[in-house]
């Protein structure tokens, strides 16, 4: 039985909900980490927490849901966040907290565009708009084997062999490329072929792809990024067992976790607030 120490150097809030997980497993991978405690929170019920006020207590966020998505209709209803959850989260960004976004958290508050900008791309499980442009829903593909590349030496991919197998989902979706630094990538074929249609999944078609003509999508798999004050991380990688258990995965989430609460984060992100404002290119900056 693991035993949580709450006086740990690094405290975690992780926000869960909106999408099926293995919970026990999923949390396991926190619980091994040495100088970690964290505190899981369902959704909405995490809302409450992500104040200023409320977040002081922990040092880094995680977002391993999916708010914003009622999935108990067909099709399903598109939920828009809280007015008041939008001010205090971005109140939360200015004051400049580390955020890690993991796996699904992409698909997040689809109707807030704000939220995409934030995390650095977006996950559409029906067709919607990107950026004032009509967009194709997103594609997912469950359990691939495939490789992937460590693209830039950053503390979140420190310790990390440069190109690693693991098996997970992968998701065929939207990535803002001018406003994040890319950490990783895969060798996968991003393209329909080699997709299905989540809107065609949430409607009951299972691994159906008719009538569905996405353009080919990111290879990237986690990046950083800042957005107001705060340093940003997102990691594609985190659907199931296979992909909690891999050796690369739990590095970098622990690296993630530990960047993203660092000084070093919180000045880099200030800095960057500072030049180019929230979510600014970074084409050509140094990571």
């Amino acid at each position: 039985m693991s035993v949580i120490d709450y006086q740990s150097p690094l405290r975690a809030l992780v926000s869960v909900k909106g999408h099926p997980y293995p919970r026990d497993a999923f949390f396991q991978v926190f619980e091994d980490m040495p100088g970690l405690s964290y505190t899981a929170v369902e959704q909405p019920a995490s809302q409450v927490l992500m104040t200023p006020e409320h977040a002081a207590d922990y040092d880094v966020i995680v977002l391993y849901d999916m708010p914003g998505i009622d999935f108990s209709t067909q099709p399903p209803q598109l939920v828009a966040p809280p007015v008041r959850f939008q001010q205090k989260f971005l109140d939360l960004l200015e004051q400049g907290k580390g955020v890690v976004f993991l796996h699904h958290a992409i698909a997040g508050w689809p109707l807030w565009p704000e939220y995409a900008e934030i995390v650095g791309g977006r996950f559409l499980y029906l067709p919607g708009e990107l950026r004032g442009k009509p967009c194709e829903d997103s594609g997912y593909r469950h359990e691939v084997t495939y490789n992937a590349q460590v693209l830039a030496h950053h503390p979140v991919t420190l310790g990390v062999e440069q190109g690693f197998e693991i098996t997970d989902e992968l998701y065929l979706y939207q990535v803002f490329h001018d406003d994040v630094i890319p950490l990783l990538s895969s060798d996968f074929s991003f393209d329909r072929d080699h997709f299905y249609s989540a809107t065609r999944a949430v409607s009951g078609e299972m691994y159906s792809r008719e009538g569905w003509h996405p353009p080919s999508g990111s290879h990237l798999l986690g990046w950083v990024k800042h957005y107001r004050n705060s340093p940003i991380v997102y990691l594609q990688m985190g659907d199931a067992q296979a992909a909690y258990d891999n050796p690369a995965y739990r590095t970098l989430l622990d690296n993630a976790l530990r960047w993203a609460s660092s000084t070093a984060a919180s000045e880099w992100a200030r800095e960057r607030h500072a030049a180019r404002g929230n979510g600014g290119s970074t084409a050509g900056a140094t990571v």
